[in-house]
């Protein structure tokens, strides 16, 4: 028989996940004897504070980054297909989102092992929640380049694809470059187009406000090196007909 596969979220804030897990989460993830992260280390400090301080030398934590490959992800199928079940926790908020996880959950899937996913924190569904953008009609677009003269052509076309179909585009950024993405956004979009900045969501100093482009150039916020997701709607421009 094989185990099964548990997508488990963790905080997206420094949070206590006795706060932010319901009990349903916890109570799986303290059976679970194996476990892979994006960083091991991280997810020792996550299952320390999750109640499992005392039994994480006799965890199994394996990395799966950025940097792994295929053939990495392979070698912790054996567990599963072994019958002993395993858990994907995050660096922050949902596992496989926006995270190198989704390449062991292809595999099982592959393999025929069931995926569970748990409830937990989005960052990205809290952002959408609290922007006042179009929820019903919305895209996920990761990172942005890091360049910023590339960057800029993906706001633009970003922009245009939101303002054509009244789409809320999402993206996020390393915390230490969110200013400058600020900045970039303000340079290049129209003044109409509508940006929400939601930053150290669930944390008590969380920032989420959304107003056009004009209005926050007036505003000289600064983000700073916090957690944020960027939504950007350009004002929708309705496709003419002919006569």
């Amino acid at each position: 028989m094989k185990g099964k596969l548990y997508m488990i979220p963790t905080p997206i804030g420094d949070n206590s996940p006795f706060e932010m897990l319901p009990k349903s989460t916890l109570d799986i993830l303290s059976r679970i004897g194996v476990f892979v992260a994006e960083d091991v280390r991280t997810a020792r400090r996550f299952l320390s504070s999750a109640g499992m301080k005392g039994r994480i030398d006799g965890l199994k934590i394996f990395e799966l980054s950025e940097h792994s490959t295929r053939k990495d992800a392979e070698a912790y199928m054996r567990y599963l297909l072994d019958g002993e079940d395993m858990a994907v926790v995050s660096e922050a908020g949902l596992p496989a989102v926006a995270d190198p996880g989704a390449m062991l959950v292809a595999l099982a899937h592959e393999a025929g092992v069931e995926v569970v996913p748990l409830v937990g924190p989005s960052s990205l569904m809290l952002a959408l929640m609290a922007s006042g953008l179009n929820g019903q009609h919305f895209t996920f677009n990761g990172y942005l380049p890091v360049k910023s003269d590339e960057r800029r052509v993906a706001i633009l076309r970003l922009e245009k694809h939101s303002a054509a179909g009244d789409i809320a585009e999402l993206f996020i950024e390393t915390p230490y470059r969110n200013d400058a993405l600020l900045s970039d956004i303000l340079a290049v979009c129209k003044p109409d187009t509508e940006l929400c900045i939601a930053a150290d969501m669930t944390m008590p100093d969380s920032f989420i406000r959304t107003m056009t482009v004009a209005r926050w150039k007036d505003s000289h916020t600064v983000i700073g090196k916090v957690p944020c997701v960027f939504l950007l709607q350009g004002a929708h421009m309705p496709e003419r007909r002919g006569r």
